[in-house]
């Protein structure tokens, strides 16, 4: 109820503000249950993905949506359950059978389940590498999968903002649903889930239009993070250096 009472106030006001775009909604089952596969831009993904949708997307987010302390954390976790994501701990293990039987059970339930391969936003607007955990959601459920690809979400609101900027017109593309019955009972095999998710990355880049790079998003995260951690040591030494050439100077 709280998902669709959300539609109805925020969708007009989004669809004044930013005109989206939807091309492919009728790729979309329209009852029954279906894997929704896409690219991850940005937190605005989860609403303008699901915007055009006339069925409710139980999207999977990570976990760090609802773990906020307070006030503000309690209105966070209402509001993402609200919009029908569902937390996830992507600490691997155990934590990702149990995302695996969430997502299960959602699809039971004859629903549609949103699932962003690439497991983390894009750092740059680029189509990161995916996760095999999604082909074997794919190969254990049995269900169609629809790719559903983000275009100009990252400009509304790129990492590390929390004001969406105006201006800008995101897109969505749904595609025609990928076909994985050949692969059915190879869940266990990690070739063949290699090969599922690849085939739905591509999927995405023609959709999408992105660069496709063969990395996961999460590494090269981390790997701008330390670079910056680094650059910001080296600048805070520099300034130490100039500070005690500059008292030196002051003493001779």
């Amino acid at each position: 109820m709280i998902y669709w009472i959300l539609k109805l106030i925020l969708g007009p006001i989004l669809a004044a503000l930013w005109q989206p775009r939807a091309e492919g909604v009728e790729n979309i089952p329209l009852r029954g249950p279906a894997i929704m596969v896409g690219n991850h831009l940005s937190v605005a993904d989860h609403f303008f993905g699901a915007l055009p949708v006339p069925r409710k997307i139980n999207f999977m987010a990570k976990s760090d949506y609802f773990a906020g302390a307070g006030a503000k954390g309690a209105i966070a976790r209402r509001f993402f359950r609200g919009a029908g994501a569902i937390p996830i701990d992507r600490s691997g293990g155990k934590a990702s059978e149990s995302a695996l039987r969430a997502g299960l059970k959602v699809l039971e339930r004859g629903e549609l389940l949103g699932i962003y391969p690439e497991g983390t936003r894009s750092p740059d607007g680029k189509l990161y590498r995916g996760k095999t955990g999604v082909a074997r959601l794919i190969l254990e459920a049995k269900v169609p999968v629809v790719p559903m690809a983000m275009i100009n979400a990252e400009k509304i609101m790129p990492p590390g903002t929390t004001v969406p900027k105006l201006g800008i017109r995101p897109r969505v593309r749904f595609g025609t649903p990928l076909d994985f019955s050949r692969y059915y009972g190879m869940e266990d095999d990690h070739l063949v889930l290699r090969s599922i998710t690849d085939e739905i990355m591509y999927a995405l880049m023609q959709l999408s239009g992105q660069e496709y790079v063969d990395r996961y998003a999460k590494v090269v995260k981390e790997e701008r993070e330390r670079a910056a951690k680094e650059e910001r040591k080296a600048e805070k030494a520099a300034r130490k250096a100039e500070e005690k050439e500059r008292k030196k100077e002051k003493g001779a």
